[in-house]
């Protein structure tokens, strides 16, 4: 019997506010660290230390038991996430932590177009090609980070590039989640696949590109593998899957999109990143047509309230 999914509340809404933050945080606590630890190593330790909480806890739960029919598709899954933080971890290097906060949330958009063309149930309506055209949009905007053509950075174009792609390796993990077996196995079991196929793609990619050696163990490199390890891939996305369990998922959305916001606030006034006009308009046309896309039965309900 499935459980009724009812409208957020306050209570919700307080939670998904402390969410944001910490998933806003993750790029600009990855950026600070990198002088000690290589942004790949980073993401490689994390998944390590959230892959074992995970892992136990799918051995507690007995989740295991679906492992034979959904592995396949969970080391797809994997393979997928792990080249979302590889994009992320090369990005930074390269772009702005608010640039990438705000690519990165492109996934949604490559999500609704997957899944548009390999599930019935899914296809786009007009708000939601509407929002494709407006994110697309945007994403050409804000690459045009200078004044003029002339005045672009070649190193933050490619970091910014990254970022796109980050966020195609994470709605495209999204569309294999949504479009196999995996739709139906437990959340805790989903993850564990992501992060441990994650962990072991990007540790060999570390070893191979020599960065695995780029690690001074500093309170501040430790901090931050530990706080993304333990506070972002562990105990927040649990949150935002019990979350998803008890409340409209469209409804979340809207307030999931706050973090690029809190990505950004924090690149500019913790490490004091700057903006261009450009970036800002598009980064808002972006994130208009996430919403578009992602919340349309929102979108088209708040429309009926104002017209009516």
């Amino acid at each position: 019997m499935s459980v009724a999914r009812k409208n957020p509340d306050a209570f919700a809404f307080q939670v998904m506010v402390v969410l944001c933050l910490i998933w806003g945080s993750q790029q600009v606590l990855i950026k600070t660290a990198a002088v000690d630890i290589a942004p790949v190593m980073q993401a490689t330790l994390r998944n390590c230390i959230a892959a074992v909480l995970v892992g136990l806890m799918v051995l507690w739960r007995g989740d295991w038991k679906q492992v034979g029919g959904t592995w396949r598709a969970g080391v797809l899954a994997g393979g997928l996430f792990g080249l979302e933080f590889l994009f992320i971890a090369e990005g930074l290097k390269l772009t702005t932590a608010a640039h990438m906060s705000v690519f990165l949330y492109t996934a949604p958009i490559f999500t609704a177009l997957g899944l548009h063309f390999m599930l019935p149930s899914e296809r786009l309506r007009l708000l939601q090609w509407l929002g494709i055209l407006l994110a697309f949009a945007g994403i050409a905007l804000a690459f045009v980070g200078g004044t003029s053509w002339a005045e672009m950075d070649g190193r933050t174009l490619l970091g910014d590039a990254f970022g796109v792609l980050a966020g195609l390796a994470w709605g495209a993990t999204t569309v294999v989640v949504r479009g196999s077996r995996l739709s139906e196995a437990p959340a805790t079991l989903t993850l564990f696949y992501q992060l441990a196929v994650g962990f072991v793609g990007l540790l060999l990619i570390g070893l191979i590109t020599g960065q695995a050696g780029d690690v001074v163990m500093t309170p501040l490199a430790i901090g931050s593998v530990l706080f993304q390890g333990v506070i972002v891939s562990f105990i927040s996305y649990l949150t935002w899957f019990w979350l998803l369990r008890k409340y409209l998922a469209s409804n979340l959305a809207v307030f999931s999109f706050i973090t690029p916001l809190f990505g950004v606030t924090f690149g500019v006034l913790i490490l004091g990143e700057p903006l261009t006009v450009n970036f800002v308009l598009g980064a808002v046309l972006v994130l208009v047509g996430v919403v578009l896309v992602s919340a349309e039965p929102w979108v088209r309900q708040q429309l009926r309230k104002w017209v009516g």
